[in-house]
């Protein structure tokens, strides 16, 4: 039986989105920007990368053709250089929100139809009855931050008075996120993550998507750098997914990164969870080579929107994008016949755009394996399309939404 692989690039958007001024993102274009800021030298860096954004394999999979459907425009130095090797398309969003959840289950067959909740911009932006639960349960002298906030910043705006007082930093963010960032030394690891399952829970009645663990470490002294000990507590998919289908199938299912979290381990399989893109990347291509017949590979590469997209990091977005792209050969190779991979996103994070949140995007859909036609797909009206594709690929009956490109 055939197998298949879906790889996210987290937040590696490609403009369009026709609701994107409802979010306040009309005109943000993720790879378009970065590709265009790299023509003109806003995306050199000495010592990390310099010149036109250079993704030969992702382009020969329709990378530039998907980007020109979208948006109208091809980028510089997207434009294919000789036969395509795959199908490609690009996917709208019709879940509300712009965050991970949203996108990673439409991607798996549910769309999100029920409005998040959200904290207001305001100071403070949590209500005075969750904070005080969250301080009552949590056995803390108080909290700090509680505020829209940009979590490297707020590291170092509160970091040391955290250290001194054991107050935990809590924030938030034009997303459905509740983020306890706290010491792993000082106020320890699994405290943390007990407080963050305390405040899933408080969360619930706000309908808040996910609580997220933000370790860090280091001083004043020396400064404060986050860990990958990042932990989402996210609230499960209001319907069966992709993966659900699969275990009741029988079939053998890996998740490798923020995978498992975002569906709140339901269906998730065998849980991989590595640190950083090159580290997630290499265990999806070694579980894919040890998998069976009729398995499936989810896998997230986060870092392009925790440390470049968020960060507004043109040059080391652009750098991990052709990162990537020197390693789909190792994807290839690992293949067999039948098997398929997919590459997608989950939403946009714009590095050239105001603030610091997700944008409103398009996604490309990038599909090749032995045996994939060399096609377009065209317009997927849903990421629905995509977790349909895997299970028509894979051979089990799809009772959920979206439609298959086969």
């Amino acid at each position: 039986m055939p197998r298949a692989l879906i790889i996210v690039l987290d937040s590696v958007g490609i403009g369009g989105a026709e609701d994107a001024p409802a979010y306040g993102d009309a005109g943000a274009d993720t790879v378009g920007h970065i590709a265009e800021a790299c023509a003109t030298g806003g995306g050199d860096q000495p010592g990390l990368r310099q010149g036109p954004l250079d993704l030969p394999h992702m382009t020969a999979l329709g990378l530039g053709l998907a980007c020109e459907a979208s948006t109208g425009r091809m980028p510089p130095n997207l434009a294919p250089r000789g036969a395509l090797k795959g199908a490609w398309g690009y996917g709208v969003e019709t879940s509300k929100g712009k965050d991970t959840p949203s996108g990673h289950w439409e991607i798996a067959g549910v769309p999100v139809t029920f409005d998040w909740g959200y904290f207001p911009d305001t100071i403070p932006s949590f209500p005075e009855k969750l904070t005080a639960a969250l301080i009552e349960r949590g056995n803390l002298p108080g909290i700090l931050g509680n505020k829209h906030a940009s979590g490297t910043v707020v590291i170092d705006e509160f970091g040391a008075e955290h250290m001194l007082s054991g107050k935990p930093i809590v924030y938030t963010s034009v997303d459905s996120v509740l983020q306890i960032a706290a010491h792993e030394e000082t106020f320890g690891l699994e405290r943390l993550y007990d407080l963050c399952r305390i405040g899933r829970k408080l969360c619930d009645e706000y309908k808040i998507g996910r609580v997220i663990a933000r370790p860090f470490l280091g001083s004043p002294e020396t400064g404060f750098k986050r860990t990958g000990n990042r932990k989402d507590f996210a609230t499960p998919p209001p319907a069966d997914t992709i993966l659900d289908t699969l275990a009741k199938a029988g079939r053998s299912v890996v998740t490798v990164g923020k995978i498992a979290d975002i569906f709140a381990h339901r269906a998730t399989g065998r849980e991989i969870k590595p640190n950083g893109n090159d580290a997630c990347l290499s265990a999806a291509i070694e579980a894919l080579k040890g998998l069976p017949d009729g398995g499936f590979v989810f896998a997230n590469l986060v870092d392009f929107d925790s440390e470049f997209g968020h960060r507004r990091d043109i040059p080391g977005y652009a750098a991990a994008l052709e990162s990537f792209d020197r390693r789909i050969p190792e994807i290839e190779a690992a293949l067999q016949d039948g098997d398929l991979v997919i590459i997608t996103a989950d939403h946009g994070n714009d590095p050239s755009w105001r603030g610091s949140d997700h944008t409103r995007e398009h996604v490309p859909i990038l599909s090749f394996g032995q045996g994939v036609a060399q096609e377009a797909i065209g317009r997927r009206e849903s990421f629905a399309d995509i977790g349909a594709s895997v299970l028509r690929h894979l051979g089990v009956a799809h009772g959920g939404k979206g439609m298959s490109w086969f």
